[in-house]
């Protein structure tokens, strides 16, 4: 298993999942900032943005997970602020950014959804970054698998997925790929985009589709009930993402 302290200075501990989550951020930071230098919009309302987004995004993460195992975390309430742990979900953080963004768009008088097609690439890129540190937290993986299955990947993946004896499916990998593929597409997309805000809601189906069967293997899947809780909101995720889209199609809301 790698360690998932990176440095140790003093007191202080900085964690591999901290630094790789940083990273993202900041890649996406300065993915936003280039394409908004593309537009007529000031390029500041992206830093501005982000000092409001990210914080919130990372409670909004946290709070979701927090509520969806609070059996858990009630029991240990200091576990609640080790986010270095491990136990971000990404619905509660782009519920969380989703909340400031919005507040700092009508603040401003902002064009929602153009900012919303800006930011779309460096959100799903940031996601195919963060799993990476699912991965030094072993966290974010499959059912057990084989070793003749998981021969098939690197040396250092093979290592990592084995726990407690037993190879698992490295989902973690799965999700980040795919989020790789979706990144892919979206900058392809904004060259032929028609329609504001089709950049974002192509985000969210398309991240919501991989994710709903990535889901279905995972063995750490957050439950509401009988459900596994990201592949009920995935559903919900596209047939709303499909609505918004057919009415701004039908509005003629062309950029």
């Amino acid at each position: 298993m790698l360690d998932p302290v990176a440095l140790q200075l003093g007191p202080f501990t900085i964690y591999w999942y901290g630094i790789i989550i940083t990273f993202a951020f900041i890649l996406g930071t300065l993915l936003a900032y280039y394409h908004t230098t593309k537009t007529d919009i000031d390029p500041e309302h992206i830093l501005n943005l982000l000092i409001l987004i990210i914080p919130a995004s990372i409670i909004g993460a946290r709070l979701f997970q927090v509520f969806s195992l609070w059996d858990d975390y009630k029991a240990n309430p200091i576990e609640i602020l080790a986010t270095w742990h491990g136990g971000l979900a990404i619905h509660g953080g782009l519920i969380g950014g989703f909340l400031v963004g919005y507040y700092y768009v009508r603040k401003y008088r902002l064009d929602f959804w153009r900012l919303a097609d800006i930011f779309a690439p460096s959100i799903i890129l940031g996601q195919a970054i963060g799993r990476w540190g699912n991965f030094i937290n072993q966290e974010a993986y499959g059912s057990a698998v084989t070793s003749s299955y998981i021969s098939h990947f690197p040396d250092f993946i093979q290592r990592q997925m084995l726990i407690g004896g037993q190879y698992y499916h490295p989902a973690f990998l799965y999700e980040s790929v795919w989020n790789l593929l979706v990144f892919i597409i979206l900058i392809i997309s904004l060259r032929r985009q028609h329609l504001k805000g089709q950049i974002m809601l192509l985000y969210l189906v398309l991240y919501s589709v991989g994710r709903f069967f990535i889901e279905s293997i995972r063995l750490d899947s957050l439950m509401w009930g009988p459900f596994r809780s990201a592949q009920f909101l995935s559903v919900m995720i596209i047939i709303t993402c499909a609505v918004i889209y057919l009415r701004r199609l039908k509005k003629g809301n062309i950029p």
